[in-house]
This record gives structure tokens, sequence and C-alpha cells, in this order.
């Protein structure tokens, strides 16, 4: 499977990341298209540059918003929060009001998924630290248009280049002070400091903010910690994203990307919980969240439990790897009190890629499936197929079929 290594030696942020996804070949036409889908024209506009850090060639992402906002007070002992992540962040936006963006857009389902996972755990964090419920939090730092597009702008990155599984090292989050909406605070802020629990950090070079909120959100939601390049992961290319300081240390975020498995035994296991005291329409919102932190597979099944009652066996099958953190979104999201964890001793894959199609209503992208050196499925995304046939006001089906019927003729 195609999976990412952040190494970040100078921090994380989500401009950083954007910078190296674009580095590591995610064309800039089609990040901006995709962007274009959450409807926001004329709310930002975003420069894209060649940067070096220290000798290191980079990318460089700003995301400039189009109305000024209020200059920061100066003080000389400040060091100032990331600029993406605050100078322009006085735009409030709850965490209901940024989903609505996301879910209103024509991005893809993964897309929305991934996007939306981040940002639920920056509102948990949020509102840990301030003592909210996550829905109440008004996001500050990172509910402005330049985080959306640059936590949305991550989603799509991952989307286009395949990547499965991210894998990140110990994290510099840098040092002193920084002021944000409700005053100064140490470095790391404290919203960053809970999204980072669990991970391996560091503080290192000159005082200023290596590691952002949006940064830590996007290790906390997709990544699980390597300390060096894991066994089975060869990589293929690297990308440098630059930030914004000039440091004595090059500042850059380094992203390997590669194939990672196939060497080892893969170590499965299956998630099982029965439920029958919860709302149904919560199932959605749990597959989106299990699903965009590296669940392989989640399913339902109905049951009855003890006095005759209607209910759900939920089942989730994860890496071994991704137990706590899919265990966690269980207990947060569903009534359940407890989970049996089953072994699984095999799974057998077929390699899937995804590859793109041109239909006379638009591009489709098609999931390939082959095994044992032959193709064995072609399957059109289904929410593709949704909005080319909204789009072209035709039945799915005739989307779907003139999909499947070109990809076959292309692939033989």
């Amino acid at each position: 499977m195609k999976a990412l290594y952040l190494d970040c030696a100078a921090g994380i942020s989500g401009n950083m990341f954007l910078g190296a996804c674009l580095q590591l070949g995610v064309p800039e036409k089609y990040l901006r298209g995709e962007l274009g889908k959450l409807r926001l024209p004329h709310e930002y506009d975003m420069e894209i540059s060649a940067a070096s850090k220290n000798g290191i060639g980079a990318v460089y992402v700003d995301v400039k918003l189009a109305r000024e906002f209020d200059s920061e007070l100066e003080h000389p002992n400040i060091r100032r929060l990331h600029r993406h992540e605050h100078a322009k962040s006085h735009s409030h936006r709850t965490f209901g009001d940024i989903k609505k963006i996301i879910d209103g857009s024509e991005l893809s389902a993964t897309v929305k998924a991934r996007a939306l996972a981040i940002f639920s755990v920056i509102a948990a964090a949020e509102g840990k630290v301030h003592q909210l419920a996550a829905d109440a939090v008004t996001f500050h730092e990172v509910g402005a248009i330049d985080s959306i597009v640059d936590i949305v702008g991550c989603a799509i990155c991952l989307e286009w280049l395949e990547v499965e599984k991210i894998f990140v090292s110990r994290i510099n989050t840098g040092s002193g002070f920084v002021k944000c909406a409700h005053g100064l605070m140490q470095i790391p802020a404290p919203a960053t400091a809970e999204l980072l629990q669990g991970f391996k950090t560091y503080h290192f070079g000159a005082e200023r903010e290596l590691t952002t909120p949006t940064g830590a959100a996007i290790v906390n939601a997709l990544a699980e910690y390597s300390a060096d390049l894991p066994e089975d992961f060869t990589s293929e290319k690297i990308g440098y994203g630059a930030g914004t300081w000039d440091l004595d240390i090059p500042n850059v975020l380094r992203v390997y990307l590669g194939e990672f498995g196939g060497k080892g035994t893969r170590h499965l296991l299956k998630l099982e919980a029965n439920i029958d005291d919860m709302n149904p329409q919560i199932y959605g919102w749990l597959y989106e969240r299990l699903f965009a932190a590296g669940a392989l597979d989640v399913w339902t099944m109905p049951i009855y439990m003890k006095k005759n009652r209607p209910a759900q066996m939920l089942s989730v099958l994860v890496d071994v790897e991704r137990r706590d953190i899919c265990t966690k979104i269980i207990f947060e999201e569903t009534t359940t009190i407890g989970l049996r964890v089953i072994e699984v001793s095999r799974r057998v894959e077929a390699v899937r890629r995804m590859a793109k199609v041109e239909t006379r209503f638009g591009e489709v992208q098609c999931k390939v499936s082959a095994y044992d050196g032959k193709i064995v499925s072609i399957t059109p995304e289904y929410e593709d197929c949704r909005r080319l046939a909204e789009k072209n006001s035709v039945p799915l089906k005739v989307v779907w079929q003139e999909a499947l019927t070109r990809q076959e003729a292309r692939l033989g």
C-alpha cells in the first residue's frame, strides 16, 4: 500500500504538509480545482512558490484571505503563532459551520471523511482545554478560511497520492510563548499539546512555534508513531514543504512517499460490539471517523439481544497499530461499554489501484483490483458517478455503465 513517513525535525503545519505533497507530484492545477469545490472562490487566494531553507529546495504555500484583519499587538518577548493559523484567523466558525461547508461540497467521500476527522480531533482538543462540548467550540486559530483550505487540501493530496497509511517521527514542537485568542500561551499551545498526547515530542532550536494546531491535528487523526522509517517501508520519493520562518535549522517538513507492507505478516484484529440503545443516524458519522482513522473495513449486522431487543453488531477490521485509535473512536461515538478484540489469522487481498477514465459526462475514478497478475474487478466510484449524474441530469446507472465500459476497454 502507498504510505507516507513524516520527518518532523522542524515541526509540522498544514501549509508545510501541502507544500511537501506538491513537491511529491500532486499537480497544482488539480489541487486548485478540487479546492474550488468548497465554493469559497472570493474568500481566499493561494500562492505557491519555490523556497530555499538552508539550501534545501522546498515548496511554500501561502493562503491569503481576501479581506484585511486587525494587526497583532507588538511585544518583544512574544514568539508569534504561525501566521497561517493566527494572524489571519479572526473568522470565527463552529465545527458545525465547517462541516456544512465540507459536506455541501462536491469533494469525494474520502476527502470529506479525512478533512472532517482532522477537524473533529481539533474540536475535541479545544473543547477539553476550554471545558466545552466539542460542538460548542468556536474555532479561533483553525476555523478561518486559510486553515480550512490547508486541512481540506491535505485530504485532497492524500487521495491523489493514493496514500493509505501515514507514519510520523518524533515531533519538534518549538519553544517560547505564543499569542492566541485567549492570551499568551506556552509553546506547545494547550490544544496542540492535547493533540500530541501519545506521540514523541521534543523542542530544539529557535523559540518559535514549529508545530501548529493544524499540523498536530493531521498527526493525531491520521498518523502513527515510528522512530525511523518502518522496516517494511520502501521509499520512492521525498518532498519538502517550507515553513514561514528562517531558522538555524532547515525549516522544512520532509515527507517520504513509498510502499509499505509485503515483506512480513500483516497483524489484523476485529473489534466487535453489540449495540441496542443508539440512534441509528450516528452510524454514518461513525463509519466516516473509523475509515478516516485507518480502519480497513466497517460493517453492522442486525441481531437480537437479551429480552428480544433488536440491535446491531458493529464490526471493525483494523491493523493492530490502529486498534487504540479505533477503540477510542468507538467509545467516544457509540453507547457501547465494552468491545471484543478478535485475532484475524489471515486476510487475502487483491492489489488495488485507482485509475481515472474520461466519459462524455466527465471524469470518473475507478477502483481496479488484480489478483495473481490478472485484473479481477473494476468498480467506478459511486460519489463521482453521483456527482456527474446530478450535474448532467442523467440516471446514475448510465454514468456508472459508461465509466465501466470505457475503463474495461482502456485496460483491455
